[in-house]
């Protein structure tokens, strides 16, 4: 292992989201819900040379393992990682994160007069597309910044 290499210890069980776009890390651990008080154990890489990406993130989180949800939303924004669930140390799964055609209940509308933001018992649906999300119910469009929709009330 050369002198400029990442060296990050393993985790004994959780999980490993690799290949994140550099930057991008804050983002994955909010839609994670992981603050400095949720007292989970997370060992993040930023900027990373890669191969494959130029520079990338890394997210180790001990203990935890991502549901399908979360993935869904990861992909949003990390369409290129890897997931990767670790087991005594060991990888037991590792797959690409697949984005899916709707996403539902886990990011809110910007647009204030939609009926998912007012008190209607109403979960939030979004159409994926190349380039973005749109809200099924008022058909907002979202290109950017998809991380700052976050629902995580």
């Amino acid at each position: 292992m050369s002198d400029h290499e990442l060296r990050v210890s393993k985790i004994r069980n959780g999980t490993v989201i690799d290949h994140i776009a550099g930057g991008q890390a804050l983002n994955v651990l909010a839609i994670l819900g992981i603050d400095a008080d949720s007292g989970e154990t997370v060992s993040v890489g930023m900027r990373v040379p890669s191969d494959r990406l130029g520079s990338k993130d890394i997210v180790k989180v001990e203990g935890r393992e991502l549901s399908q949800d979360e993935v869904d939303v990861l992909s949003l924004i990390a369409p290129a990682a890897t997931i990767n669930i670790v087991r005594d140390f060991e990888v037991v799964e590792k797959h690409r994160v697949e984005r899916p055609d709707v996403v539902t209940g886990v990011l809110s509308c910007p647009n204030r007069h939609c009926i998912t933001t007012g008190d209607e018992p109403v979960a939030s649906r979004f159409d994926v597309l190349d380039d973005g999300i749109r809200c099924q119910y008022c058909e907002t469009i979202v290109r950017e910044h998809i991380a700052d929709h976050i629902d995580v009330g």
